[in-house]
């Protein structure tokens, strides 16, 4: 992480505790999950531009690990896949 903030004075990332949060350019979360000495882990949220959840997954060591699940733009479930160690094992 080396850049702090974007050209319009917004945080690009900010870590309180555990959680740390990732932002677009307008403030907006763009991704939030635990990281532990800037390892990823457990559950993560991401979100589209438009504040709408976009993905939710699992992460151990910075990896994909568990389920994973994707929402189309209605909010509906696109589709949900199962990681072990960063690979792929079920869509």
């Amino acid at each position: 992480m080396n850049k702090e903030k974007y050209a319009n004075g917004q945080k690009i990332y900010e870590q309180k505790g555990d959680i740390l949060t990732y932002f677009f350019k307008d403030g907006k979360i763009k991704a939030e999950g635990i990281s532990i000495n800037g390892i990823m882990e457990g559950e993560w949220k991401f979100y589209k531009a438009t504040g709408q959840l976009w993905q939710i997954g699992n992460l151990k060591h910075n990896e994909k690990h568990g389920s994973w699940v994707r929402y189309d733009e209605k909010g509906q479930l696109e589709y949900q896949e199962h990681f072990e160690n960063g690979k792929l094992k079920k869509k």
